[in-house]
């Protein structure tokens, strides 16, 4: 079974792909020589999603939709369960509507009107997830969007989503670590979503993002913050909003601060909003644990997490090289 090697040739048909090409391959073979018990169960929903006819990929808000899949809804669910949890989404297969806990068009309805045209540009999506940001991207007509998720299940999903697609999307998911690209500035777009508070250098992060990109490119950062002055950081002790390797929550003019040292111009605050229960919510496609947001809160004050600190709230920036 493979789970990306039969389009990597045709994704890196690119004269700037191609300079690091060889090493994304060696790299992203080696991260799926892992042992996982789950793999087995995930190759075996894989193949049999490989099977049936790909069908049309269009957007319908909210979901990402893949019209005349040819196979039964049934079908479709019993193997796409075979892969939970679903995070990221949401999406609809014919009529299937898979309700992932996130309904990420709401984070792309915040920046979309305010990010440069992702027309026939390079696209970096770092902590993809299942690639659903990576679809969106591409279906904006990014010329190649390439999503990196070190976290396996995750590129199952993208797999069986990607599968099911008739017409190349130019878009791929590897399994690796933003550390583990070459450091080429190859980019025109990147996006790094909800993935600096989990860093335990955040300037590190900044500074590899940076050289990533091209010239006249442009950051795309998400990221949780908290309300405060400049300097102003929580460091969650454990476990923040049940979410652990939570390092560092800072304030919006901290945040900025660190964007202004690792080099960054034109930084441009474009949204912050807190999290709502309608964005990330319980579905029954997250599995046998089905906690999410609402019970991470403070039930007798949602302004807190159940760990006493400030509720989710998040910011986006872009800036440029």
């Amino acid at each position: 079974m493979k789970l990306f090697e039969d389009k990597f040739e045709l994704f890196f048909n690119d004269l700037v792909l191609q300079e690091f090409k060889n090493e994304c391959l060696l790299k992203s073979l080696k991260a799926l020589q892992v042992k996982n018990g789950n793999i087995p169960k995930w190759t075996s929903a894989l193949d049999e999603i490989k099977a049936f006819i790909k069908g049309d990929l269009v957007l319908n808000e909210p979901y990402i939709s893949i019209k005349n899949i040819g196979t039964s809804s049934e079908n479709i669910e019993n193997n796409f369960k075979k892969l939970l949890p679903w995070r990221k989404g949401p999406f609809i297969l014919n009529n299937l509507k898979l309700e992932s806990e996130w309904q990420g068009n709401l984070k792309w309805q915040r920046l979309k009107n305010k990010i440069k045209p992702l027309n026939n540009k390079r696209v970096l999506d770092v902590g993809a997830g299942n690639g659903y940001f990576t679809l969106r991207m591409a279906l904006e007509g990014a010329k190649k969007a390439l999503g990196v998720e070190p976290f396996l299940l995750f590129n199952y999903q993208f797999a069986a989503i990607d599968t099911l697609i008739k017409k190349n999307t130019n878009s791929m998911l590897l399994p690796l670590r933003l550390e583990e690209l070459p450091l080429m500035p190859v980019f025109d777009s990147v996006f790094s979503m909800g993935v600096l508070y989990h860093q335990r250098d955040h300037m590190e992060h900044l500074s590899i993002l940076k050289k990533m990109m091209s010239s006249d490119s442009e950051l795309i950062l998400e990221t949780l913050i908290v309300d405060g002055p400049r300097d102003f950081v929580i460091v969650p002790e454990g476990r923040y909003a049940n979410m652990r390797n939570v390092y560092c929550l800072p304030s919006v003019e901290t945040l900025k601060s660190w964007l202004i040292d690792a080099g960054f111009k034109n930084i441009n605050l474009i949204d912050v909003s807190q999290t709502t229960l309608d964005e990330q919510r319980q579905t029954p496609w997250i599995g046998d644990n089905p906690a999410s947001l609402e019970d991470f809160l403070d039930p007798s004050d949602l302004n807190l997490t159940v760990e006493g600190y400030p509720a989710p709230k998040r910011a986006i920036i872009i800036c440029s090289n």
